[in-house]
C-alpha cells in the first residue's frame, strides 16, 4: 500500500540545535530511496508503507546512535484506495485551486 507521511522526530537531551539528528535522520530516508522533502516542522515520505516505516525506525535508531538519548515522534498517516496520489499531486492541486 502507498502512504504519504509528515514525520517529525524532535530529539531531546541534545541541547537547542537539532539540526544534525535531523540531517542523520534525513540521510536514512535518501539511503531508503524514498521521495521526501524537508518543510520547517517536519518531512514528507512518500512510498510503500513497509519501506517508509522500516526508514522511520532506522531514523530513531540512527539518531539515538549518535547520542539522542530520547525521540519523540509525531506521524500524520494518510493513504487512498481510489487513485494513486503523489506529494506532487497534492500540492499542485492546491495551487491549481488558488487561480
Amino acid at each position: 500500500m502507498k502512504v504519504i507521511v509528515d514525520l517529525c522526530v524532535v530529539p531531546s537531551g541534545v541541547g537547542v540545535s537539532v539540526s544534525k539528528y535531523v540531517a542523520e535522520c534525513q540521510k536514512v530516508l535518501q539511503e531508503a530511496g524514498l521521495m521526501h522533502q524537508l518543510h520547517a516542522y517536519g518531512t514528507n515520505i512518500e512510498g510503500d508503507w513497509d519501506n517508509v516505516f522500516a526508514a522511520r525506525k532506522q531514523c530513531h535508531q540512527r539518531v539515538h546512535a549518535i547520542g539522542t538519548p530520547r525521540i519523540t515522534t509525531s506521524i500524520k498517516v494518510g493513504t487512498r484506495t481510489d487513485r494513486e496520489q503523489s506529494m506532487q499531486d497534492k500540492i499542485s492541486s492546491v495551487k491549481e485551486s488558488r487561480n
